[in-house]
Order: C-alpha cells, then structure tokens, then sequence
C-alpha cells in the first residue's frame, strides 16, 4: 500500500494532524485527533493489562524534564547523538548515515570519517538540491532548557521515559519490601531533535512511549512462567544476519538468546502486538550487532514489523546490566544495590583495615571513634603509598598506615550486596500505533476498510436509525444512550443513506453496526424490540433484542463468534 493513502485517512478522518498546520507545521511533530486519542489509550490499556495484570508490575510518572546530571550519569550527554550534513547550497540538514543508506549495510556503526568517505567516494549531493554537501558533524538530540527564571542549572526534555524509573529505584526498592525481581511501567512523552524527519510516524521530535524496567537478580535470570511457553516459536534474526524459526528453548540452548527472562519478554512482546493487531506474518525479531548495540546494553533485540517504509522497529528489548544503577549511584552516591540473603548464614574470610585505637587517641581526641569508624569502613585496596585517605567534614584526611593495621577476619554473612541487572522492553507508541492502522488498512477499488481488532477500535458500535424520521431516530438515540451508559463507545449517524454510514463506519474500524428499523417499531415498545447487528469483516447480519444488545456487544468484544449470537 502506499503510506500517503493511510495517512491522508487519518487525516480526514481525525486519527491524527499535522502539528501547527495554519502556521506552517512542523516536521516531526503529530496531534492526535479523536479517534487517535481513542486509538492510542485503548493500546496503552492493552499494556497496561499484560504488565500489571498480567505480571504485576507496577506503575509510576515522572517528569519529562530531568536536570543535566540525570544525563550525566545515564551517558546521554555522551552517547545520545546522530551525525549530521548541511548542504553548503541551501542549508537544509540531513542525517548522515540515511544519505548513505543504500551504500552500507549498517550505516548507523560508521563513524563521521567512514560517512564522509562514503559520501566522496559515491559522489552523495544534496537531496534537495543536488549540490555539495559539507561535513559530517556530531549532534546531541536532546532539547536544552533551564529550570527556574535566570537559572544557571540546565534541564532537558527526557528522551526517554526509562530514567525518571531509575532514579526512583531506591523508593521503589523499599516499596517492593526489598526484593527481587521488581517490574515498573511507565508511559509518556519523550523528545529527541531528530535531524530529518521524513517517516510520518516513523521518526518523530515529541513521541510516546510505554517502557518497563524489570530489575533482577544479576545471579537469577530466570522466570517463573517461562516452562509454560518454552516451546513458543519467534522468527529470529541473529546477529548472524540468518533468520531462523526457533522455540524458545532453542534460542537459549543454542545461545542465540542470552538468559531466560530476555527470552520470555521477546515472547510477551511478540503476543502484545499480535494482540494489538500486528500481523504476526510481518512481524521478527532482529538481535542488534555488537557495534550498532546501545552504550548501555548487553545484549539487545528488537521487534521489526514490516511496513510500507520497510522493516520498521517497534519494540526493543534489552538486556541494561548493571549500567544505569551503578552510573547512578556513582554519580549520585545513593545507595542502589539490592541485599541478597542466603539460604544459610555463610561464614567467610576477608582482609580488612583495624584501627590502632591507642595511637588514635592522642592525635584526635574526642574525633578519634569516628576516624576509627572512617577507616574500617575501607580495605586494603583503597591504601595508596602507605597512606589512606578518607572524607571527613568534606574534607580530605590522610592517615599514615602508623595509624592501622591490615587483619584477616572471620565473620557470619546473613547475605551480599549486589547491583540488580535490568531487562527493559521499551515500546514506541506512535510507531505501534501507526503499526496497527496499516496492518489493518484494505482498499478494493473504492472501498477502505479498517480492520482493527475490536479491543482496538475507537468506536465499538455504530447506532443508526434506518431512516431518520416515523420515530426510528428517537429509538436510535435510545439504543445509543442504552449503550454508552454500558460503557460501550457508540456513535449515532442519520446522515446519508445507510449503506453510506456503514462505508463510513468501516473505514474508521468500527466492528459493528446496529440499525433501528421499522420492524424495530412494529415490537414492544420501550427497549424489548431488536435491532440489526451487522458485522464489519463477514458483512453478516443478526437480529439482537435491544435489552440483550450490551451483553452481546461486550461478549464479542471478549472473542465470542458473531455467527454464533
């Protein structure tokens, strides 16, 4: 299919608009229309669901402004950047490695020299206007501003949503009762200055995510529903570059998935999507190569959906390590470690610093206990040139090795302090989004059909009257008011023949279609007549009484057989 047909759907039709059109808009930016907002909650709901009913996770939401240290510590201010070229002519930017696309089977690994030679060597111009293009420059996405009026101390717009759960780790520890694993959810908006965007939905300047961070035991990457789908086949692309069809048993025996928990979330994430409405036929998923992997990752995957842009990701599912609570705790000097009990208390031996109390005395009077303290809370390896230096008062003190003594100990370890390790699949909502509504998308000769699975569609059911006049409206406006106060999202149409308001309710993806007829009228009064139920994909119809017209509607909603009510 071509992408301008869909999107002009979505626009025409409310799912989404270009951001600031009367003023010019601007690229990389979308609203969300009615029937896009619609959309986009019930996919959220649908994650909500299997994260937090589904495993137990839990939830929270932090700020989309993170002060610069945030970055620091998570690599960002380091790591989080594109190359990018301007045309010497115009101006105009483009990322580097999209000019050189077709020259290179993984662009995105080349360094600004390797781009630029490629670009030489090819005789790569200007998109725009075939002329010469300059360097190739390093780029930080992120969006710079400052906190607080005349502040000095500088704030970016989050690029992901993933660190606002990081720096929370230590009130989510305590939460949890101090116990792995610990899974959090967290959706939102997240910014990146794209250089280019020219994808639609694709790449996008503001976009929504829904990420989840599973923190685990480094020594444990287990989980406990894993038996139940070890034989669940994925279509995998390692690193090898060679697809495969493999159970999940396979890709771990075989060491193409590294542990047992990152198999299962690939697993999940597969099911997700195919339950959001991803053609499962076009679905994979691809194992990043050592040089394109993340600064942060240890091993990563991610889900590839094929779409009319070509194999797009969606999803990434990564395995952190230690990463981000170590750079954060380093940075922050918060504790972030997990206390790991044993079975049995174990006894152990260890070298450690003792302080020679007597000489203490004399030098530091009534300060001599917590100098003391200070330097049994150091080992061995912290004693440079015979000296120890520790903080105290914020203030450098060294002690001569005069001053302690190195001892072996015995002692009885209840546990171990460890750095839990953290497997994050991370969702891109927009792109899931737009995913959905071309996976759905069927157009034969004049007639478009949007066929969302019914957990996704915005509307649940069109209510029409036959005709709008001898009363069948007001009884449509009764079936209507009848379900939306079920809870069920209707919309009423008179307008049009009705064969025009059933075209009109296809295209949006609308299940199903209940009609007020004059058979309808020649019933009971009140709500004791039927109504016509049409079904969207089969085009069958079924006569339902009205007062048993919400209880249908909400068990085909559950998968219940329309041919079958």
């Amino acid at each position: 299919m071509n992408a301008g047909e869909l999107l002009s759907l979505c626009k025409r039709r409310g799912f989404i608009w270009p951001s600031f059109e009367i003023y010019g808009g601007v690229a990389g930016m979308y609203d969300f229309g009615p029937l896009g907002s619609a959309l986009k909650d019930n996919i959220v709901a649908v994650w909500r669901d299997v994260y937090k009913r589904g495993e137990g996770f839990v939830e929270i939401d932090s700020p989309t402004v993170n002060p610069e240290a945030v970055f620091r510590a998570s690599g960002h201010m380091d790591e989080f950047s594109d190359y990018v070229v301007h045309c010497k002519e115009c101006r105009e930017p483009f990322r580097a490695d999209h000019l050189v696309s077709d020259l290179h089977a993984n662009p995105d690994t080349l360094d600004a020299a390797a781009l630029k030679g490629l670009m030489v060597e090819h005789s790569v111009c200007c998109p725009d206007c075939q002329c010469e293009l300059g360097s190739v420059e390093e780029f930080n996405l992120m969006f710079k501003t400052s906190i607080g009026p005349g502040s000095n101390r500088a704030g970016y717009l989050r690029p992901e949503t993933a660190q606002g759960i990081f720096v929370n780790f230590p009130h989510l520890y305590r939460y949890n009762r101090e116990k792995l694993p610990l899974g959090v959810i967290q959706h939102g908006r997240g910014y990146r200055n794209e250089i280019s965007p020219r994808q639609g939905m694709i790449r996008l300047r503001e976009f929504n995510m829904m990420e989840v961070e599973l923190f685990v035991d480094p020594d444990d990457k287990s989980w406990p529903r894993f038996p139940a789908v070890a034989e669940e086949t994925l279509r995998l692309v390692p690193e090898d570059g060679a697809e495969r069809e493999l159970s999940l048993t396979q890709a771990l025996e075989g060491g193409v998935i590294a542990n047992e928990v990152l198999a299962y979330f690939i697993w999940l994430t597969k099911t997700l999507l195919e339950r959001m409405g991803v053609d499962g036929g076009r679905l994979r998923f691809r194992q990043h190569l050592k040089d394109e992997m993340a600064h942060y990752a240890m091993d990563c995957w991610d889900a590839e959906v094929l779409l009319s842009y070509g194999w797009t990701e969606v999803v990434g599912i990564a395995d952190r390590g230690c990463w981000d609570l170590s750079q954060h705790a380093a940075w922050s000097n918060e504790e972030m470690s997990h206390f790991k009990r044993y079975d049995e208390p174990r006894e152990v031996e260890r070298v450690a610093l003792k302080a020679k109390y007597r000489e203490l005395g004399p030098l530091f009077k009534g300060e001599a206990k917590e100098v003391a303290r200070l330097i049994e809370e150091r080992g061995p390896e912290d004693v440079s040139g015979g000296v120890l230096k520790v903080e105290k008062d914020g203030a450098e003190l060294e002690i001569p090795e005069t001053l302690f003594e190195t001892v072996t100990v015995r002692e009885k370890l209840a546990g171990e302090r460890v750095m839990p390790h953290v497997i994050e699949p991370s969702h891109g909502l927009d792109r899931i989004f737009y995913t959905v509504l071309e996976h759905a998308y069927r157009r034969e000769d004049d007639y478009t059909v949007l066929a969302l699975r019914p957990e996704m569609a915005p509307i649940k059911a069109g209510v029409f009257p036959l005709m709008a006049r001898d009363g069948l409206e007001e009884k449509a406006k009764e079936v209507f008011a009848l379900l939306t106060a079920e809870g069920i999202e209707a919309f009423y149409d008179e307008s049009g023949s009705i064969g025009k308001r059933y075209a009109r309710m296809d295209e949006v993806g609308t299940p199903w279609c209940v009609t007020v007829d004059y058979e309808t009228l020649e019933e009971e009064r009140g709500l004791k007549g039927t109504v016509t139920v049409r079904d969207r994909d089969s085009s069958e119809q079924r006569r339902v009484a009205i007062s048993d017209l919400p209880v249908t509607l909400k068990s085909l909603l559950k998968g219940a057989d329309f041919a079958k009510i």
